[in-house]
């Protein structure tokens, strides 16, 4: 079940920790927090890259960086009609990039215009990712592969996607139970590593 908490960026630190995420209820807006059961993951070896993703790839049709727009991509991710990602998470979620534990994916097309990304935040060898969005086929999915990429280059070993859609099914997510994710997440917590964007375009191909 979930529980009401305010938020403040120590305690979305915290509640990582031990499994939980912050969602707003979407009639009062007091943030809630959850802990799924199953819980969803992408198993970054397992990762499906489609023949037709990789082919966009290699057409150099889009550029990704890391870190640059983060504030573009969480307003981004809050763009559509119905939305968890309030001011209160944006401020939040702002503040966690600032101090270097919240990070974002960005997906360019060829006039420089954001297309695409991701954000989500990191700890020891797990990230959690939050949310991600779309203006041209395929851009979002672009931003995620690039993101795996990243991770397994720093030894990541948990990326969690919070719950399963036939989106990410289909990209290689899988659903485990509760406890065999706090394992996990224990495990990868104590992974001596940390995130670190690269510097300009990133190129994995």
């Amino acid at each position: 079940m979930p529980f009401q908490e305010s938020l403040n960026p120590e305690l979305i630190i915290a509640a990582y920790r031990g499994g939980y995420f912050p969602m707003p209820d979407p009639d009062s807006g007091e943030i809630l927090w959850f802990n799924p059961d199953p819980r969803a993951i992408i198993p970054l070896e397992s990762f499906h890259v489609s023949h037709s993703l990789r082919r966009l790839a290699r057409k150099k049709k889009f550029v990704v960086t890391f870190d640059q727009k983060f504030s573009q991509v969480i307003e981004s991710c809050a763009d559509r009609p119905a939305t968890w990602i309030t001011a209160e998470i944006k401020v939040s979620y702002t503040a966690l990039h600032r101090a270097g534990l919240c990070h974002s994916v960005e997906v360019w097309d060829s006039q420089q215009q954001l297309v695409g990304g991701l954000y989500g935040l990191s700890q020891g060898g797990v990230f959690n990712a939050e949310s991600m969005f779309s203006r041209e086929t395929d851009a979002s999915k672009i931003a995620l592969w690039a993101l795996v990429n990243r991770l397994k280059e720093l030894e990541f070993q948990l990326l969690e996607v919070q719950f399963m859609t036939d989106h990410l099914r289909r990209l290689g997510a899988m659903e485990i139970p509760r406890q065999e994710y706090l394992r996990r997440l224990n495990d990868a917590l104590q992974v001596p590593t940390e995130f670190k964007a690269p510097a300009g375009p990133y190129n994995w191909l």
